[in-house]
């Protein structure tokens, strides 16, 4: 059994930055493509970026330059570094494990395992 466990959320003003972290269980962290989805309030989640088990990187046309994705495989940790910060980041956020390659990286029924979630919230 795979478990997602998020923090790093909080309130923050436009133009700052926070770093998400997700603590994966499981000993086969290595393995699997992460990624990180969002969802806005009254909105359909949406792709914020994935990595791969060999470290590359995927993200959302929305993010792109300013959030960077990474991984620590001795920690079994992945990150999300998140930078300008503006009002439309306001989410959910959530950490999930890739378990099926069957759509993209960006289609969340691809991913089989979810955290519970962190709420950030960006104010201008």
């Amino acid at each position: 059994q795979v478990q997602l466990v998020e923090s790093g959320g909080g309130s923050v003003q436009s133009g700052e930055s926070l770093r998400l972290s997700c603590a994966v269980s499981g000993n086969t962290y290595s393995r699997y493509c992460l990624g990180w989805f969002r969802q806005p309030p009254e909105t359909k989640r949406e792709a914020v970026a994935a990595i791969d088990s060999d470290g590359a990187t995927s993200y959302g046309d929305s993010v792109k330059g300013r959030f960077t994705v990474s991984r620590d495989n001795d920690k079994n940790t992945l990150y999300l570094q998140m930078n300008s910060l503006n009002s439309e980041d306001t989410a959910q956020y959530y950490c999930a494990v890739r378990t099926e390659y069957t759509r993209s990286w960006s289609d969340s029924s691809d991913f089989g395992y979810w955290g519970q979630g962190t709420q950030v919230t960006v104010s201008s």
